[in-house]
């Protein structure tokens, strides 16, 4: 056997009896030893992830093992597969070095790159790994998972979009090409996030057919990294995402408090923006407010463009609804049309649903569209719906019951009385509406969002160890009860 196979060997012997069984499999089973010269050994893995992954969970124990094997000058040295269509790689000098009692890591500050040809490694699985179909397909045959009703000409521009809509354009015609990249949407649910995502998908696959596009929730991504981890296929889901030349991931807020999921995600994000791929993620709020998610990644998402959808204003509502029913076939009067807008706010979702159930009383009763039936539509839907505060309407609430001009409220100054009733503006604003942290506090003094965080953690920490002040809180939230 050649000596490179015997040391190395040797090593995971030592290896296997010092992690747990799983681990072994996944991370060091794949590992193919190439060659050793001048006390370095060079091994192959089967990726840029695999490379990072071992450097950050087993790097004592691997500089441990080859030191017993080859002495205290011992190195290590990577070859990276970075292309496994053609087994293109990249090596990179990785071996510790002992300097008197010091280790130093070259690949630490700046990376020696080269690539070569090798020999595929033994473990390389034959096609592509695809997980939403048998694996082997090949991956020009990548379905999207696309809507096409969600494209940008079903899409309507207003004041709540225009961002978001112009920033999707911009992505489109250039898709990795521009300073959006990644480009994080976020809006409170219903008011079309995903809609403007999959918009983006559809042009991008109309102007590069030739590209790779997918569009997948964060929950279906959990489920997949959770089904490869079972099955030891890491690395072949690894692969089938470093493919992707677009990516929309769904409402990557669902990937709190998931440790695994977010690891794997990091590094498919670094590698993608790394090769000019385009990332696309969508969130119920923006990157600074997402909580269980690690800094790291925050951090990311906040490199391109962050983009607020909010509620629709009552002309960009009516046209939601006469392009839906013009679309769908449906005579809607002027009026009706102005009557539905004009009473339900909240969301597109619900809009739509209203004119679905518009079009249902209709049928069913034989009538045409009128606004009796619309009448006795929108009395359904929003009959017991609570009705969201406004920030204004808590602002001179609290304003009233703490005997302080409302002015002062959104002024700069810091006497007592005046912070503690903005302190509470802004507590019963977080708790009451569904309105960002940033909104809150600039509607509320042209703050920013720490404060408000501030503001609400000083009334919560108040209302446990003041009983007077708990009072006051108690007062002003009967008078706020609609």
């Amino acid at each position: 056997m050649q000596k490179h196979y015997s040391v190395w060997n040797n090593c995971l012997k030592v290896i296997k009896d010092n992690v747990p069984a799983v681990s072994f499999r996944t991370w060091f089973e794949p590992i193919v030893p190439l060659s050793l010269e001048n006390e370095i050994l060079t091994i192959q893995v089967p990726s840029p992830f695999f490379y990072e992954y071992l450097e950050e969970k087993f790097i004592d124990l691997l500089r441990k093992t080859l030191r017993k094997e080859l002495g205290e000058d011992a190195k290590l040295e990577y070859s990276v597969v970075v292309d496994r269509s053609n087994y293109t790689n990249t090596q990179i000098s990785a071996g510790a070095e002992t300097r008197g009692s010091a280790v130093t890591y070259p690949w630490a500050g700046s990376q020696k790159l080269s690539n070569k040809a090798v020999t595929p490694p033994l473990e390389t699985p034959k096609g592509s790994f695809n997980p939403f179909v048998i694996p082997g397909i090949q991956k020009l045959n990548i379905d999207p998972q696309l809507n096409p009703d969600k494209s940008f000409d079903n899409f309507i521009e207003g004041e709540c979009n225009r961002l978001a809509r112009a920033a999707g354009l911009a992505v489109s015609s250039h898709p990795g090409g521009t300073a959006f990249n990644p480009l994080f949407i976020y809006s409170e649910s219903g008011l079309g996030k995903t809609h403007i995502a999959q918009a983006i998908g559809l042009q991008v696959k109309t102007l590069y057919p030739e590209k790779i596009v997918l569009y997948i929730t964060a929950n279906k991504f959990q489920t997949q990294f959770t089904d490869a981890r079972l099955k030891n296929e890491i690395n072949n889901f690894l692969h089938f995402y470093q493919m992707i030349d677009l990516l929309i991931i769904d409402d990557v807020h669902e990937m709190a408090g998931k440790p695994g999921t977010q690891e794997i995600f990091f590094h498919i994000f670094n590698h993608l923006h790394q090769v000019g791929k385009q990332l696309i993620m969508t969130s119920d709020k923006p990157p600074v407010e997402l909580q269980g998610l690690e800094q790291r990644l925050i951090s990311r998402f906040k490199w391109g463009l962050s983009a607020e959808l909010s509620v629709p204003d009552f002309k960009t509502r009516e046209a939601i609804l006469k392009k839906k029913a013009y679309r769908d076939g449906i005579e809607l009067p002027d009026e009706v049309a102005a009557y539905l807008a004009q009473n339900i706010t909240s969301n597109v979702r619900e809009l739509e649903g209203a004119l679905i159930s518009l079009l249902a009383q209709s049928t069913l009763n034989r009538k045409s569209i009128s606004m009796e039936v619309a009448t006795e539509v929108v009395d359904k839907l929003v009959k017991n719906v609570r009705v969201e505060l406004s920030i204004d309407y808590i602002g001179r609430i609290v304003c009233e019951h703490m005997n302080v001009p409302i002015e002062l409220l959104h002024s700069a100054t810091r006497k007592r009385e005046i912070v503690q009733a903005r302190q509470i503006a802004m507590y019963f604003s977080k708790n009451l509406t569904k309105t960002s942290l940033a909104s809150i506090g600039q509607q509320i003094g042209g703050k920013d969002h720490a404060t408000v965080l501030h503001a609400c953690k000083t009334v919560t920490n108040l209302q446990e160890t003041d009983k007077r002040f708990r009072m006051i809180l108690q007062d002003i939230s009967k008078k706020l009860q609609v």
